[in-house]
């Protein structure tokens, strides 16, 4: 029977991606100590999901008036630390739990990344991932010894080489290349490990790279790119896909269409998992649940998210009033997430939406679109979305830390496990194994990238 993926949507910040998650009374406050981190892995890997993956910015959010004062006093997403160092404490304490982390292929070098998840993966016998990201801001520009962020588009067409290059640093090693015969004096067989000796219009890497393979193969590969080019470049490379659907009928259709993509590059649609995040609010009962939400909605306020939105916009918001319309040329020149302008603009109707515009239909910084409900509820809703072939799993966003984990994996948990939905044990040791993808041979991905040319 089809199971479900799971995955944990994790910060290395002060709080989740939702500002107020800090200020919930139970929260705890020791996000800087790796006890917190530890005792989320234990959760989750009890829970026996799927991925604890952090995404990352390499700024914090201080585009809203030019200044980081409101995001310190605030604590909106102040603190970031960084992400694979982090996850690392949790291997330590976990023995099945998949983890991945964040790395931008705009601010760091191909054979870097590479050799950081490749050296993870072995660490933790292969349950690593990388999420890949083109950054979205100037502000992140600007720490990166930049005056701005790279065109749009030009990110991508950059990650596309930045990925041939990965890739194929994480096959130059063959799986039985080591030896490490003594007696023979041989360590390694000279003609299985390889040099990439790759040159493209933006990038090049020589190799040869300096890390074997993993139990399972390399690292599983995620995308989450929701402007039309960022698609593409998911439905090319991405293996975990993390997406986020206001319906389920946007979702069935959106589902479709990656999947078919996906088929388009020579991939099977099935080495694709997909997972929409959504944010659930549980109790024992309905009115439990709703009353959850009451409380949780006192605790955002308006400058969360207008600074969250200038950040993923990379447009400074304090600049326009609430009621006042974006002009045709600030709605084009737009460099940020393109995807989320997209969607206020279909949303609303809209061609030049205004501020509130943004905020309402964005969401941005608040609980928007939460799940609320009892664990049958929550659970009703799984089902009809997961065997609806709206999605593959769910990426699940906490709205506080780590309560959202440990009442989630208490009561909706079991709930999935007793529909057949969602597994009972681990059935494998990597996370290839836990998202039912096949273990990659050696240059496999080259037939559907195109770049047999340059390697």
């Amino acid at each position: 029977m089809r199971q479900m993926a799971l995955v944990a949507f994790l910060q290395a910040q002060n709080c989740t991606t939702l500002p107020a998650a800090w200020r919930h009374p139970e929260a705890r406050t020791d996000s800087t100590t790796p006890e917190y981190y530890q005792h989320l892995a234990r959760v989750l890997e009890a829970g026996k999901f799927d991925l604890g993956f952090f995404d990352d910015r390499l700024a914090m959010p201080d585009m809203y008036s030019g200044d980081h004062a409101h995001t310190v006093q605030h604590g909106i997403r102040c603190v970031k630390m960084d992400p694979v160092i982090t996850m690392m404490t949790m291997a330590m304490v976990t023995r099945r739990l998949g983890l991945g982390a964040t790395y931008s292929t705009t601010y760091y070098e191909p054979f870097h990344v590479a050799r950081v998840f490749a050296t993870v993966d072995l660490m933790t016998h292969g349950r690593s991932a990388w999420n890949v990201v083109t950054s979205v801001n100037d502000n992140e520009a600007r720490n990166m010894g930049r005056d701005e962020v790279i065109a749009h588009d030009l990110r991508y067409d950059r990650a596309d080489e930045f990925m041939e290059i990965v890739l194929g640093h994480w096959d130059t090693w063959e799986d039985d290349a080591i030896v490490a015969d003594k007696q023979a004096g041989l360590f390694a067989h000279p003609d299985k490990v390889h040099r990439l000796d790759y040159t493209g219009q933006y990038y090049k890497s020589r190799g040869p790279f300096t890390v074997p393979r993993s139990e399972q193969g390399h690292p599983v590969v995620i995308q989450a790119g929701q402007s039309d080019r960022g698609k593409r470049f998911a439905a090319r490379w991405g293996e975990l896909i993390f997406v986020h659907y206001r319906s389920l009928e946007a979702g069935q259709q959106s589902y479709a269409d990656l999947k078919a993509a996906c088929a388009e590059h020579g991939r099977d649609p099935d080495s694709m998992k997909i997972t929409t995040l959504m944010y659930p609010i549980v109790g024992e009962t309905r009115a439990e649940a709703e009353d959850k939400k009451a409380a949780y909605d006192t605790l955002p306020n308006e400058v969360d998210s207008l600074s969250l939105l200038s950040e993923a916009i990379n447009f400074d918001f304090a600049s326009k009033g609430l009621d006042e319309a974006f002009s045709d040329e600030e709605i084009e020149g737009i460099t940020g997430m393109q995807g989320m302008r997209d969607l206020v603009l279909r949303a609303s109707g809209k061609r030049n939406p205004t501020v509130r515009d943004f905020m309402h239909y964005t969401g941005r910084g608040r609980l928007h679109d939460a799940w609320v409900g009892s664990a049958k509820d929550l659970a009703d809703k799984f089902e009809e979305w997961f065997t609806g072939r709206a999605c593959d799993g769910f990426v699940i966003g906490p709205t506080w830390m780590p309560g959202t984990f440990e009442e989630f994996t208490r009561l909706v948990i079991p709930e999935l496990q007793r529909r057949g939905l969602f597994r009972k044990e681990y059935s494998g040791s990597t996370l290839r194994d836990h998202l039912g993808l096949a273990r990659p041979d050696v240059g496999a991905w080259r037939q559907h990238a195109g770049v047999s040319r340059r390697l």
